[in-house]
């Protein structure tokens, strides 16, 4: 008798219902809008570049003889460097005082409960579609009262009072996160309940606190508004103001305009360039449960 003949297996077909979405679609769809999007957010950026690198007068699209002038101008002869050291303590002692605060705060909204919890959480929310121009007349009239208008511990104070809502609201979402039962075990080792924070809890919101510590840092940074009202020396004023007295009514320089731009972000650059991947962790987890 012959053999029988081999049994071939047939190969499983493939499945169209598992592959992904990016092998379906033409990678040029993809490439090409992704392309033309970062095409328009460059150009301002040259733009901005051009003008504080070129000489004066120059019409050339390309920064050459390169001149540095323009940066020399505003920092010397218009006070920027004045002007950057008022910010730099402005943002800093923001960053401090938000994140102490809210720390405080947002520990006891995740850890406590008490009768107007929810009420005051939808007023903490509530005061996020309150713009701040609407805080100037009560703000000025209290730090008139105090005597305080003229000097930077007023616009560290609205900063700080501008930061807190947003800020408590995050942190306790993060906190939420971090097991109650890791505070429970420290405490059954002999911790009291602020040991226990500061050694279990504290280091596991590191993500959090320098998310939150940025975002009140940056916004310190750039805001206008405050420094404008409650500042009347210009020794005392921020970087955004100092923009703001490089342009008149009759003329702009633009050179130095766009000198100044560049001094202003490229410390909001440097910060978010170290601390990207803490602030995407600390927003998504302090926004995951609350």
């Amino acid at each position: 008798m012959a053999p029988a003949p081999e049994r071939v297996e047939p190969r499983p077909a493939k499945s169209r219902g598992k592959r992904r979405a990016w092998d379906e679609v033409p990678r040029w769809h993809i490439y090409l809008p992704l392309s033309i999007y970062v095409l328009f957010t460059l150009i301002p950026f040259y733009w901005i570049l051009l003008f504080a690198l070129r000489p004066a007068g120059s019409t050339s699209l390309v920064p050459w003889p390169m001149t540095f002038d323009h940066f020399e101008k505003v920092w010397n002869e218009r006070a920027f460097g004045t002007y950057f050291q008022n910010s730099v303590l402005v943002g800093v002692a923001t960053l401090v005082m938000t994140t102490l605060v809210a720390l405080a705060g947002g520990y006891a909204l995740a850890r406590f409960n008490f009768r107007i919890k929810k009420a005051f959480m939808l007023a903490l929310l509530c005061t996020q579609f309150v713009p701040g121009a609407l805080l100037l007349v009560p703000l000025f009239e209290i730090f008139a009262n105090l005597r305080m208008i003229n000097s930077l511990a007023s616009v560290i104070i609205a900063e700080t009072v501008f930061q807190l809502p947003l800020s408590m609201i995050l942190i306790s979402g993060f906190i939420r996160n971090v097991p109650y039962s890791l505070e429970e075990a420290a405490w059954v080792d002999g911790c009291n309940r602020f040991t226990a924070f500061r050694i279990v809890v504290l280091p596991l919101l590191r993500p959090g606190l320098i998310a939150v510590g940025s975002f009140a840092f940056v916004h310190a940074w750039n805001h206008f508004l405050f420094a404008l009202m409650f500042l009347s020396d210009q020794s005392k004023q921020t970087i955004p103001v100092g923009l703001n007295t490089l342009m008149s009514a009759d003329s702009v320089d633009l050179g130095a305009l766009a000198a100044g731009g560049i001094i202003a972000a490229v410390p909001v650059v440097i910060v978010f360039a170290f601390i990207q991947k803490w602030l995407i962790t600390g927003f998504s987890a302090g926004a995951v449960k609350g």
